[in-house]
């Protein structure tokens, strides 16, 4: 997961007001195909997660739940989702989020569960 976010992770400017692929990331699926996307960051609130990004490449592709996911920051060492997508996550799998594997620190090979990053999803 780690190779196949790196590969596309790399800032570039798109644009005066859109800038991408400073943060990347993997999710792994629960059929075991990886699907990557990168951050695309914009002058407004217009712009999207990399792991939401990879998440929708996913789901354009026809599968519904993941394992395992890895983000990519910019110094290339690996950390948690931020709110926004582990409440996309939440939705995406209702029953079963909890055990989705967050890989927090790819170089210590740390893993969380979203389940214990976000205990309360639906209060």
């Amino acid at each position: 997961m780690y190779k196949a976010a790196k590969k596309v992770q790399g800032f570039h400017s798109i644009s005066e007001h859109m800038e991408a692929g400073g943060v990347a990331a993997a999710v792994l699926s629960t059929t075991g195909q990886i699907y990557t996307g990168v951050c695309i960051d914009t002058a407004c609130s217009l712009g999207i997660c990399a792991e939401r990004n990879a998440l929708m490449t996913m789901i354009t592709n026809g599968e519904y739940e993941i394992t395992r996911v890895l983000a990519l920051m910019p110094d290339c060492k690996s950390g948690a989702p931020c709110g926004a997508c582990r409440e996309f996550m939440a939705q995406l799998m209702e029953t079963k989020y909890q055990d989705i594997e967050i890989l927090m620190d790819y170089k210590t090979e740390k893993v969380m569960t979203l389940g214990e990053l976000t205990p309360e999803w639906w209060i």
